[in-house]
């Protein structure tokens, strides 16, 4: 079972390809969607068009992707909004599974506690996912693998399973 983890944002998004075979996880792929448009709407076509890109050359079944939370800016918040509903029709329209988890969600999955720190989930990602303890990403990249790692947990072998 593959499973695309994204953490969505404006001018850049974190994506994880996480793979389970024979009880083996492990990330194929993992960096940043870099977006270098100046205007709101060719920002979204590029998130879009990355988006569709790796769905198309990884062939995952599933979508993990953060939950917004509300910040104390709104226009972040909207913004974010607007990219993850780009990402949630690109996963749409290719048939994908989708599921959404709150940081909250993710960081009490991942490690047990809900509270966890940055620094706490990528010490646990490298235990988990032994590829990743070398890797030098971006925040946004590690909070992908968090997201598809959760999902790994909570909802891709109840999937896996199902009759």
């Amino acid at each position: 079972m593959l499973i695309l983890g994204i953490d969505p944002g404006t001018t850049s998004a974190g994506y994880a390809l996480l793979e389970n075979q024979a009880n083996k996880l492990k990330i194929l792929a993992a960096d940043l969607i870099k977006v270098n448009s100046p205007k709101e709407e060719e920002r979204l076509e590029e998130i879009y068009n990355c988006v569709r890109n790796l769905i198309k050359d990884w062939n995952p079944k599933m979508l993990a992707l953060e939950r917004l939370f509300f910040t104390n800016n709104q226009k972040t918040a909207i913004e974010v909004a607007q990219a993850r509903g780009v990402i949630l029709l690109t996963a749409a329209l290719a048939g994908l599974k989708v599921y959404e988890y709150t940081p909250l969600e993710i960081k009490k999955i991942v490690s047990g506690d809900g509270k966890a720190d940055k620094s706490q989930i990528k010490k646990i990602l490298g235990l988990t996912l032994p590829d990743v303890k070398n890797l030098k990403a971006a925040d946004d990249v590690f909070d992908a693998i968090a997201v598809a790692l959760a999902c790994h947990y909570k909802d891709a072998r109840l999937t896996a399973f199902k009759i």
